[in-house]
């Protein structure tokens, strides 16, 4: 005789929600039913089961309302027995605990209702209507009419309407023809001018920060994005940690409308720590400490040092970096940074050996709110050994350059584009034959987002360079163009891409071009994996005219974290050299480019 195993509280339970015919209905339906999200994490008895399934019902019918599906029907089936089945309890506590108990969901969309009319009640300016962004027969989705409410209110704050209320929307059901009609009640008021501007929470930042990035002024007309504008300029400043505006829910003695602005300061300083890998160039490790705001204008003193080439394939010794950095911004105007460094880099390279002190005043300037242009000048002093033979460098260059830079992210972005052209004439006061020469180069990188939340990402990045106005060996060792490593091709040792010397060693070129296709997928919360393929050339002389083409190709993984992804990559050589290697690793912090 076989005695049959009954289930313990809780009782394990499967789901099925049969297809409606609309995809993103039936997403929303699975999307909200806690009887999917809490099956495995949280396992419940009869009692609470059958709640749990009567509060999906409802989350099910505002599903269908929020789509414009006004008539539709839902029903939840546990055992077959529907939930107001008397004996539905006994049926879950006797079950047998395998398999495990079924059930089903079954929804019935009915008919999609559409907008038959749309009407405002109030005062209000003869453009209103069209600032609900809603049209006549479109579509009776619950969330774009709630959304309408939200645009119609914006846009009325945005006209000087600064105490607007716009209610609720009623709708009107009109089954016979299955339509909605709608209709916004609107208290408009009138419309004002800005009261006095008041800012709270300053300490160690100078008031007089604030006044120069405030650009509205009391008896203005009220204007609601001039006020965000506003907020936003005090957050670039970088050193509030955030910005938050109080608008006044009434006028003031002189009929104005005050606001206010509350800051938080950030913490004046912090210490970072930080460390990368990679298989050419070894281990790094590097700190970080920051004044963010040194004068109480925002001025920023940056100190970094760092041990590097810790054991890489293209490395011959540790190599060390020290900088110093000042930053003012706002210098002699607004939008416009004084950037003045120091720095001193060994660097114990296959390519070179180098010891190096290093100085650059840069003048930058925000033009538009994408491009920024800079220029400056940069005295350097070096000592660089390249196969065998050691000169001394007294350089000074003067790089002028644009940027264009629309993307959402500094260490993963997933949408928008920078673009880079620079030149930059060196005047060789020592170590050349030639007196100047000039470095041309154009970088550019795009980021497409296949979905809204930039899960998937194509990621393209490309690479030009030309040196003209000296010979290939009258030029600087670390003037010249290398190919090969993370910010190249992958795959190949650093900087090992190029003509070589008979040894193998590489001598550089003066031109160069890259490539980069890399495609990035996010899985689950925090991981995600990437495929990228890079290519690239160095020339001994013309750009595009000689030089091999090599390329590498890999995959990588992702872990993302608060302040950015973790990376690790790995490449292959697809076209090896004579002096590259089988493979290559990398790991770091962001992606790679």
């Amino acid at each position: 005789m076989v005695i049959p195993a009954y289930a313990a509280d809780p009782q394990a339970y499967t789901v099925t929600i049969a297809q409606t015919g609309d995809a993103e209905l039936d997403q929303m339906l699975k999307d909200s039913c806690t009887l999917i999200s809490l099956k495995d994490a949280a396992p419940v008895g009869s009692f609470a089961m059958v709640a749990r399934a009567r509060a999906d019902e409802e989350r099910f019918m505002t599903a269908l309302h929020s789509l414009g599906y006004y008539e539709g029907k839902a029903q939840v089936h546990i055992a077959n027995r529907p939930l107001d089945d008397r004996g539905l309890y006994d049926t879950i506590d006797y079950s047998p605990a395998s398999p495990p108990i079924s059930i089903q969901i079954t929804v019935e969309p009915g008919a999609l209702y559409h907008i038959r009319t749309l009407s405002i009640d109030g005062k209000v300016p003869v453009d209103a209507k069209q600032w609900l962004a809603l049209k006549d027969q479109a579509p009776a989705r619950a969330a774009a009419i709630q959304q309408a409410r939200e645009k119609l209110q914006t846009a009325l704050q945005e006209h000087g309407y600064a105490l607007a209320k716009v209610d609720e929307p009623v709708g009107h059901l009109l089954p016979d023809t299955d339509e909605l009609d709608v209709s916004y009640h609107v208290e408009s008021g009138k419309r004002v001018a800005l009261g006095k501007i008041t800012v709270k929470g300053l300490n160690q930042v100078k008031p007089d920060l604030v006044d120069r990035h405030l650009r509205i002024a009391k008896g203005e007309p009220f204007k609601l994005s001039d006020i965000e504008k506003n907020r936003q300029d005090l957050q670039a400043t970088g050193v509030f940690s955030s910005v938050r505006t109080r608008i006044g829910k009434s006028l003031d003695s002189q009929q104005q409308l005050p606001v206010t602005f509350i800051v938080s300061e950030r913490l004046r300083h912090t210490t970072q720590l930080g460390a990368a890998y990679s298989t050419d160039l070894g281990a790094s490790f590097s700190s970080f400490w920051q004044n963010r705001n040194l004068l109480g204008f925002g001025e920023q003193l940056n100190f970094t040092a760092g041990i590097t080439q810790i054991g890489g394939n293209s490395t011959t010794g540790i190599g060390y970096n020290v900088g110093l950095n000042f930053i003012k911004p706002d210098f002699l105007q607004l939008d416009q940074t004084l950037h003045v460094s120091l720095a001193a880099i060994k660097q114990s390279l296959s390519t070179y050996d180098q010891d190096a002190v290093l100085g650059e005043v840069l003048l930058s300037r925000k033009l538009t709110p994408f491009w920024t242009g800079g220029i400056g000048i940069s005295p350097e002093q070096s000592t660089i050994t390249q196969a065998g033979e050691t000169h001394d460098y007294t350089l000074v260059s003067l790089p002028v350059s644009l940027k264009y830079d629309s993307t959402n992210s500094l260490l993963d972005p997933t949408s928008g584009s920078i673009v880079t052209p620079s030149v930059t004439p060196v005047v060789a006061l020592t170590g050349s034959e030639t007196n100047t020469f000039v470095i041309m180069q154009l970088s550019a990188s795009t980021y497409l987002d296949w979905h809204s939340q930039g899960r998937s990402v194509l990621a393209l990045r490309g690479l030009l360079g030309d040196i003209v106005g000296a010979g290939r060996f009258d030029l600087p060792p670390d003037k010249r163009f290398y190919g090969g490593g993370s910010n190249t091709v992958r795959g190949y040792r650093y900087q090992s891409i190029g003509p070589q010397f008979s040894d193998g060693n590489p001598q550089g070129g003066k031109a160069i071009a890259t490539a980069t296709i890399e495609f990035r997928q996010r899985l689950f919360e925090h991981y995600g994996i990437v495929a990228f393929t890079d290519a690239g050339q160095v020339s001994p002389d013309t750009l595009l005219a000689s030089g091999d083409w090599r390329v590498g190709a890999g995959i990588g993984a992702r872990y993302y974290t608060g302040f950015g992804p973790l990376r690790l990559d790995f490449a292959l050589p697809v076209n090896q050299q004579s002096n590259s290697g089988s493979f290559e690793i990398y790991i770091g912090l962001g992606q790679a480019f």
